[in-house]
């Protein structure tokens, strides 16, 4: 077995041992309880404190709730699997340190990283009976409390490799999907994580011992009333039951907020307004790359997968067309399927778009497997077909030779920096240069007093000329046939 050394690297120190020394408790009227009753307002709250974070040997019998705000919260420490399968031992310690990064976004503290050579990944145990052993005395070593796996484990894999390392295992697809649940903001962006995560949960739900085996039949049918009497069925059963209600009830959700965002493509349609969306990987600087755009003021933030609800503003050209730009949730290597369903919605602003821009993080290690990663990625969802525009992002940042590979590889790319400001015009320039352009060309003498018209030309078509005349204004103009069909009136024919 491997061991990967840099994945652990720029990790904080572990937190130090709590300090005993507690501030007093500031004086108060004094609570009197009945004689035999506990104050059990206190450990519920410890409870819910404990709730939020794994904090494995911390003794909790604090006399006072205020020695909670002096207590350090401990981040869970984990140690790294992998196995390498294919491609060369660059592609997979590249892939272990981004696991790595994942760890630490959803605030782990990694020890560790241990990568197996193996033609395919162990069907018992993913790693092998003999490695998952030496995983066993790597955690004793280290004091991890955690595994994480960089793939997605059967769940015989999980259960297994559980029992023989004695501590949770987790997989890349748990990792992820714990990171969107820590980032989802928006109603429909919490559902859609709710959904992903209880499916990737329906076929690995599980029990100890006998607690979720057990039939209860009859009038004892565990309190579940009419459905649960007769022969009864196992906890299991029923907890299987209840996920696939919850499941169909936040698809029926997910559905009706999908409804309301494809009524509002269908009108830029109509409108014949051009849509771009920005795709790309997580933490490629799409969001950032919105705000020198658009100076829409979305968060930016130097962590993966900060943007998860889609954000869509209004631009224009230097021509006066309108045009919107939609910033989506950031692709990730091996993003799961359950993800890319349950974002399907979403990832719809991607595929019924008119330019896709590309963005790829010019200072990443690995930058050609971004660019393969998301084009999988857009392949499921069927936005292939769209146009894409391929932009280096992080200019500053990133190494000449790097730059130089990534001109060769696409010459026709942007490359800039949302930091810097620097190759914003040039892309904004093919930007509209790439704009699908209005369909129908007039030449219309507008009345001054249907400055209406001349500001709807303006804002959705495309002038070629402006003349003001003693009779009006006279344009050449390309529009969408809505606003033909309310120009016809006034069509003036061709000197």
């Amino acid at each position: 077995m491997r061991r990967i050394r840099a994945a652990a690297a720029g990790a904080p120190p572990a937190a130090s041992p709590v300090d005993t020394a507690v501030p007093a408790t500031p004086a108060g009227p004094e609570r009197r309880l009945p004689p035999g009753v506990e104050p059990v307002g206190i450990s519920l709250d410890l409870e819910e404190r404990q709730a939020l974070r794994r904090i494995p040997g911390l003794a909790t019998e604090l006399t006072d709730v205020t020695e909670v705000e002096y207590r350090q919260l401990r981040l869970e420490r984990v140690v790294l699997v992998g196995v390498w399968t294919s491609g060369t031992i660059t592609d997979a310690e590249n892939s272990l340190a981004e696991l790595a990064r994942l760890a630490e976004t959803a605030g782990s503290l990694v020890l560790e990283g241990l990568m197996q050579r193996r033609d395919r990944p162990d069907p018992a145990t993913y790693l092998g009976s003999g490695k998952a052993k030496e995983v066993r005395e790597v955690v004793l070593a280290t004091g991890a409390d955690t595994v994480v796996c960089d793939g997605e484990l059967t769940p015989g894999q999980l259960r297994q490799l559980e029992e023989i390392v004695k501590v949770k295992v987790i997989d890349r697809t748990a990792l992820i999907l714990d990171i969107f649940a820590q980032h989802a903001r928006s109603k429909e962006g919490k559902a859609q994580v709710e959904l992903a995560q209880h499916q990737y949960m329906l076929p690995r739900l599980r029990g100890w011992g006998e607690s979720l085996s057990r039939q209860a039949g009859g009038r004892v049918a565990g309190g579940g009333g009419i459905g649960t009497r007769g022969p009864g069925e196992t906890k299991i059963e029923t907890d299987r039951r209840r996920i696939r209600a919850r499941i169909s009830k936040l698809r029926r959700e997910i559905a009706t907020t999908a409804d309301v965002r494809r009524v509002q493509r269908r009108e830029r349609v109509r409108h014949e307004v051009p849509s771009v969306a920005l795709a790309g990987y997580t933490n490629a600087g799409k969001s950032s790359l919105l705000n020198e755009l658009t100076g829409a003021g979305v968060l930016v933030e130097d962590a993966l997968f900060a943007t998860l609800d889609p954000t869509v503003r209004r631009s224009h050209t230097t021509d006066g067309r309108e045009f919107t730009l939609a910033d989506t949730v950031g692709f990730v290597r091996h993003l799961p399927h359950q993800l890319v369903e349950a974002f399907r919605s979403t990832l719809e602003e991607v595929s019924d778009s008119d330019l896709i821009l590309h963005v790829v993080d010019g200072s990443d290690a690995d930058p050609e497997g971004q660019i393969n990663a998301v084009r999988e990625v857009l392949g499921e969802i069927d936005a292939l077909k769209v146009p894409e525009l391929l932009v280096v992002n992080k200019i500053d940042a990133a190494a000449p030779d790097v730059l130089a590979r990534l001109r060769r590889l696409a010459p026709d790319a942007q490359f800039v920096s949302a930091r810097t400001g620097a190759g914003i015009p040039e892309l904004l320039a093919t930007v509209e240069a790439r704009l699908p352009r209005p369909s129908i060309r007039v030449r219309v003498l507008l009345p001054y007093d249907r400055g209406d018209l001349v500001s709807k030309v303006h804002g959705s078509g495309e002038v070629v000329t402006e003349e003001h005349t003693a009779d009006g204004t006279l344009l050449d103009a390309r529009v969408n046939p809505e606003l033909a069909g309310i120009l016809s009136r006034y069509e003036v024919a061709a000197p």
